[in-house]
Protein backbone atom coordinates (compact mmCIF):
# COMPACT_ATOMS: atom_id res chain seq x y z
CA UNK A 1 0.00 0.00 0.00
CA UNK A 2 1.36 3.42 -0.99
CA UNK A 3 0.94 6.75 0.79
CA UNK A 4 1.65 10.06 -0.91
CA UNK A 5 2.37 12.94 1.47
CA UNK A 6 2.08 16.49 0.09
CA UNK A 7 3.03 19.69 1.94
CA UNK A 8 2.40 23.18 0.57
CA UNK A 9 3.03 25.66 3.40
CA UNK A 10 5.83 28.19 2.90
CA UNK A 11 6.46 28.42 6.66
CA UNK A 12 8.67 25.36 7.08
CA UNK A 13 8.89 24.15 10.70
CA UNK A 14 6.64 27.02 11.85
CA UNK A 15 3.74 25.66 9.78
CA UNK A 16 0.70 24.24 11.56
CA UNK A 17 -0.49 22.31 8.50
CA UNK A 18 2.94 20.66 8.17
CA UNK A 19 2.91 19.56 11.80
CA UNK A 20 -0.56 18.08 11.45
CA UNK A 21 0.09 16.37 8.11
CA UNK A 22 3.25 14.82 9.59
CA UNK A 23 1.22 13.57 12.57
CA UNK A 24 -1.30 12.00 10.20
CA UNK A 25 1.43 10.18 8.29
CA UNK A 26 3.05 9.08 11.55
CA UNK A 27 -0.25 7.67 12.81
CA UNK A 28 -0.89 5.72 9.60
CA UNK A 29 2.70 4.51 9.39
CA UNK A 30 2.64 3.20 12.96
CA UNK A 31 -0.66 1.43 12.33
CA UNK A 32 0.60 -0.04 9.03
CA UNK A 33 4.42 -0.28 9.10
CA UNK A 34 4.50 -1.72 5.57
CA UNK A 35 3.22 1.53 4.05
CA UNK A 36 5.36 2.71 1.12
CA UNK A 37 5.82 6.47 1.69
CA UNK A 38 6.41 9.10 -0.99
CA UNK A 39 6.89 12.71 0.11
CA UNK A 40 6.63 15.83 -2.05
CA UNK A 41 7.30 19.30 -0.64
CA UNK A 42 5.78 21.77 -3.07
CA UNK A 43 7.81 24.67 -1.70
CA UNK A 44 11.17 22.91 -1.80
CA UNK A 45 10.53 21.52 -5.29
CA UNK A 46 7.91 23.87 -6.77
CA UNK A 47 6.04 23.09 -9.93
CA UNK A 48 5.77 25.72 -12.63
CA UNK A 49 2.34 27.11 -13.24
CA UNK A 50 0.64 25.95 -16.40
CA UNK A 51 1.60 27.68 -19.61
CA UNK A 52 0.08 27.85 -23.06
CA UNK A 53 2.86 25.61 -24.35
CA UNK A 54 2.12 23.02 -21.67
CA UNK A 55 -1.58 22.94 -22.51
CA UNK A 56 -0.83 22.75 -26.23
CA UNK A 57 1.50 19.80 -25.66
CA UNK A 58 -1.21 18.08 -23.63
CA UNK A 59 -3.45 18.37 -26.68
CA UNK A 60 -0.83 16.72 -28.89
CA UNK A 61 1.03 19.74 -30.27
CA UNK A 62 4.82 19.43 -30.65
CA UNK A 63 6.53 20.42 -27.41
CA UNK A 64 9.53 22.79 -27.53
CA UNK A 65 12.70 21.29 -26.09
CA UNK A 66 12.75 23.72 -23.16
CA UNK A 67 9.39 22.35 -22.02
CA UNK A 68 10.87 18.88 -21.49
CA UNK A 69 11.64 19.23 -17.75
CA UNK A 70 8.18 20.65 -17.08
CA UNK A 71 6.46 17.79 -18.90
CA UNK A 72 8.62 15.29 -17.02
CA UNK A 73 7.65 16.90 -13.71
CA UNK A 74 3.99 16.73 -14.69
CA UNK A 75 4.25 13.05 -15.50
CA UNK A 76 6.04 12.31 -12.22
CA UNK A 77 3.43 14.16 -10.16
CA UNK A 78 0.52 12.49 -11.92
CA UNK A 79 2.07 9.02 -11.57
CA UNK A 80 2.72 9.58 -7.85
CA UNK A 81 -0.93 10.44 -7.40
CA UNK A 82 -2.24 7.58 -9.53
CA UNK A 83 -0.04 5.06 -7.72
CA UNK A 84 -1.08 6.18 -4.23
CA UNK A 85 -3.73 4.40 -2.20
CA UNK A 86 -3.71 7.15 0.44
CA UNK A 87 -2.97 10.85 -0.09
CA UNK A 88 -2.21 13.14 2.85
CA UNK A 89 -2.14 16.86 2.11
CA UNK A 90 -1.04 19.78 4.27
CA UNK A 91 -3.10 22.75 3.06
CA UNK A 92 -2.97 26.14 4.79
CA UNK A 93 -5.36 28.92 3.84
CA UNK A 94 -3.63 31.84 2.13
CA UNK A 95 -5.86 34.82 1.36
CA UNK A 96 -8.99 32.69 1.67
CA UNK A 97 -7.91 29.81 -0.59
CA UNK A 98 -5.15 27.27 -1.21
CA UNK A 99 -1.47 28.18 -1.73
CA UNK A 100 -0.52 28.72 -5.37
CA UNK A 101 2.01 25.88 -4.99
CA UNK A 102 -0.84 23.48 -4.23
CA UNK A 103 -2.88 24.84 -7.13
CA UNK A 104 0.04 24.10 -9.48
CA UNK A 105 0.05 20.50 -8.18
CA UNK A 106 -3.70 20.16 -8.66
CA UNK A 107 -3.33 21.40 -12.23
CA UNK A 108 -1.02 18.44 -12.89
CA UNK A 109 -3.36 15.94 -11.23
CA UNK A 110 -6.67 16.89 -12.84
CA UNK A 111 -5.98 15.39 -16.25
CA UNK A 112 -8.67 14.33 -18.70
CA UNK A 113 -8.48 10.63 -19.44
CA UNK A 114 -6.41 9.97 -16.31
CA UNK A 115 -8.34 11.22 -13.28
CA UNK A 116 -11.62 12.21 -14.98
CA UNK A 117 -13.42 11.86 -18.28
CA UNK A 118 -16.48 13.23 -20.00
CA UNK A 119 -19.22 11.04 -21.40
CA UNK A 120 -22.87 11.46 -22.32
CA UNK A 121 -23.72 11.90 -18.64
CA UNK A 122 -21.15 14.63 -18.05
CA UNK A 123 -17.88 14.44 -16.10
CA UNK A 124 -16.98 11.14 -14.46
CA UNK A 125 -14.28 10.82 -11.80
CA UNK A 126 -11.69 8.09 -12.28
CA UNK A 127 -9.79 8.34 -8.97
CA UNK A 128 -12.47 7.35 -6.48
CA UNK A 129 -10.50 4.42 -5.08
CA UNK A 130 -8.22 6.63 -2.98
CA UNK A 131 -8.35 7.77 0.62
CA UNK A 132 -7.55 11.48 0.91
CA UNK A 133 -6.85 13.15 4.26
CA UNK A 134 -6.28 16.90 4.40
CA UNK A 135 -4.70 18.86 7.26
CA UNK A 136 -6.00 22.40 6.92
CA UNK A 137 -5.03 25.50 8.89
CA UNK A 138 -6.90 28.79 8.83
CA UNK A 139 -6.05 32.06 10.54
CA UNK A 140 -9.63 32.80 11.51
CA UNK A 141 -12.97 31.03 11.83
CA UNK A 142 -14.96 30.29 8.67
CA UNK A 143 -17.62 27.83 9.77
CA UNK A 144 -21.10 27.97 8.25
CA UNK A 145 -22.39 29.81 11.32
CA UNK A 146 -19.76 32.57 11.20
CA UNK A 147 -19.91 35.97 9.43
CA UNK A 148 -16.90 34.91 7.32
CA UNK A 149 -18.32 31.68 5.90
CA UNK A 150 -18.57 33.18 2.40
CA UNK A 151 -14.80 33.72 2.40
CA UNK A 152 -13.93 30.06 2.88
CA UNK A 153 -12.42 28.81 -0.39
CA UNK A 154 -10.00 26.24 1.00
CA UNK A 155 -12.01 23.27 2.23
CA UNK A 156 -14.90 24.01 -0.12
CA UNK A 157 -12.56 24.16 -3.12
CA UNK A 158 -10.76 20.95 -2.21
CA UNK A 159 -14.03 19.11 -1.67
CA UNK A 160 -15.16 20.15 -5.14
CA UNK A 161 -11.84 19.39 -6.85
CA UNK A 162 -11.46 15.91 -5.41
CA UNK A 163 -15.17 15.19 -5.79
CA UNK A 164 -14.80 16.02 -9.48
CA UNK A 165 -12.28 13.20 -9.87
CA UNK A 166 -14.40 10.77 -7.88
CA UNK A 167 -13.12 11.19 -4.31
CA UNK A 168 -16.16 12.23 -2.29
CA UNK A 169 -15.31 10.97 1.22
CA UNK A 170 -12.43 13.29 2.05
CA UNK A 171 -11.27 13.45 5.66
CA UNK A 172 -10.40 16.94 6.96
CA UNK A 173 -8.50 17.72 10.14
CA UNK A 174 -8.80 21.48 10.73
CA UNK A 175 -6.82 23.86 12.88
CA UNK A 176 -8.80 27.10 12.96
CA UNK A 177 -8.12 30.50 14.50
CA UNK A 178 -4.34 30.15 14.52
CA UNK A 179 -3.85 33.89 13.90
CA UNK A 180 -6.33 34.99 16.56
CA UNK A 181 -3.74 34.69 19.30
CA UNK A 182 -1.17 32.38 20.85
CA UNK A 183 -3.74 30.64 23.03
CA UNK A 184 -6.06 29.96 20.10
CA UNK A 185 -3.13 28.71 18.03
CA UNK A 186 -1.98 26.24 20.66
CA UNK A 187 -5.51 25.02 21.28
CA UNK A 188 -6.18 24.55 17.56
CA UNK A 189 -2.90 22.74 16.99
CA UNK A 190 -3.41 20.46 19.98
CA UNK A 191 -6.91 19.56 18.83
CA UNK A 192 -5.76 18.80 15.30
CA UNK A 193 -2.84 16.67 16.51
CA UNK A 194 -5.18 14.73 18.78
CA UNK A 195 -7.55 14.14 15.86
CA UNK A 196 -4.63 12.87 13.80
CA UNK A 197 -3.78 10.25 16.40
CA UNK A 198 -7.38 9.02 16.33
CA UNK A 199 -7.54 8.33 12.59
CA UNK A 200 -8.53 4.86 11.54
CA UNK A 201 -5.70 2.71 10.31
CA UNK A 202 -4.77 2.50 6.64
Amino acid sequence: MKLLHIDSSVLGPHSVSRQVSAAIVDRLSQATPSLDLVYRDLTQTPLAHLSGSHLAAAQGAPAPAELGPDLAASAAVLNEFLDADIVVIGAPMYNFTIPSQLKAWIDRVLVAGKTFKYDANGPQGLAGNKRVIVAISRGGFYGAETPYAAGEHLETYLRWVFGFIGITNLEFIPADGIQVGAEHREKALAGALEAATSLRAA
